[in-house]
């Protein structure tokens, strides 16, 4: 049942227009602060990236003739990990939002940044940017309810594939960045006949040479520079790698399938207002509640909320909004949903097991605005 009411079509009028209000007044207010902490996270990626390929390298080479390969090892796979975080989370995500377009820094540019996973950032510009952002929660418009894969809300239809999702969930945790890279091909439709096979192999084109640059870069290049002693390189690099697709799949599942969130029928954003568009993000959105390091390590997704509002603001501002944005959706009756990081993930938990087994849908929630004024 929804914690939230229907607003009244003034209501929804009034909701938009202060949000608009404050998205306007903080891009007005952008400056040398932002542009200096974004470039503060570039500078920490590329030194915390140096300093676990270099640790690695140590372990290998030297940690082959010595016992104590570990106390470098570990730390290396640690700062490699944290690079790969930083540089998805905090900084290609955000700034393939446009968020920094401003700056007019070719390096910083939304439309053209690419990342360092295995996905295409053009995808993901596609993907998440455009059908995510703009289609959040939507039944058959959002192929991130579930990616596919999970049965995460009772409306989804069910099926005996899906007793097998706890198993399914953690596998797609471990190999996140490589379901990302093919969410955009959409390889439900080629196996089901609706997608010819030269279609899908023109579309995999650029997947599978961004694919091929993941694959030479950490498993080939960086193990070869250690010589005979490449091993350890290669399973840290796989290690970091891992930690990072972990990482990742614990911010978006807790960020978008906690018990609060909903989901929509399509025919809920015919004629959709902006302010009805607002709410819809809303209760498709969830919080983590944490202090600054979480903001960071999770590119200010723990401001979930603030950033399905105010997608091209840059994220640092998120946990600054989220004090006016908590407080006007207290005006208007509207839940802020919102929990400690083990709370949330235990919902999702809940969600993939409770989901895996038959359910009835239940009959449906508020509807986001009322028919009358």
């Amino acid at each position: 049942m929804s914690r939230s009411r229907p607003l009244s079509a003034a209501e929804l009028h009034g909701f938009a227009t202060e949000l608009d209000a404050l998205r306007d007044s903080t891009l007005a207010d952008l400056g040398q602060r932002d542009a200096d902490y974004i470039r503060a996270v570039v500078a920490a990626v590329r030194y915390t990236g140096a300093a676990g390929r270099a640790l690695l390298w140590l372990a290998a080479v030297v940690g082959a003739f010595h016992p104590v390969v570990l106390f470098a090892w570990v730390p290396g796979v640690l700062l490699l990990a944290l690079s790969k975080i930083l540089e998805n989370m905090e900084l290609g995500h955000n700034v393939m939002h446009g968020q920094y377009d401003w700056m007019r820094d070719p390096a910083l540019d939304g439309r053209t940044y690419e990342w360092d996973i295995a996905g295409t950032s053009d995808n993901w510009r596609k993907t998440h940017n455009y059908s995510h952002h703009t289609w959040t929660n939507v039944r058959g418009m959002d192929d991130d309810i579930g990616y596919g894969l999970l049965r995460l809300f009772p409306e989804q239809r069910w099926k005996p594939f899906y007793l097998f999702q706890p198993l399914v969930a953690v596998v797609f945790a471990i190999l996140f960045e490589w379901g990302i890279a093919i969410q955009e091909l959409r390889l439900g439709r080629w196996f089901a006949g609706k997608t010819k096979t030269a279609v899908l192999r023109e579309q995999f084109r650029p997947v599978g040479r961004k694919m091929a640059r993941q694959i030479g870069k950490d498993y080939v290049l960086f193990p070869l520079l250690a010589g005979p002693f490449f091993l350890p390189v290669l399973l840290g690099n796989l290690t970091a790698n891992v930690l990072r697709n972990l990482w990742t799949w614990l911010i978006i599942f807790c960020g978008h399938f906690t018990a609060d969130a909903e989901t929509f029928p399509k025919d809920s954003v015919k004629g959709e207002s902006r302010g009805a568009w607002y709410v819809r993000q809303l209760r498709g959105s969830s919080n983590l509640a944490g202090g600054r390091l979480l903001n960071l390590l999770s590119g200010n997704l723990s401001h979930q909320i603030e950033h399905h509002f105010f997608p091209d603001v840059p994220a640092n501002r998120y946990a600054g909004l989220a004090v006016h944005v908590r407080a006007i959706c207290a005006r208007y009756g509207q839940h802020y949903n919102t929990g400690s990081l083990p709370r949330q993930f235990g919902q999702v938990v809940w969600r993939i097991l409770r989901h895996a087994f038959p359910s009835r849908a239940p009959r449906p929630r508020l509807q986001l605005q009322e028919t009358t004024q």
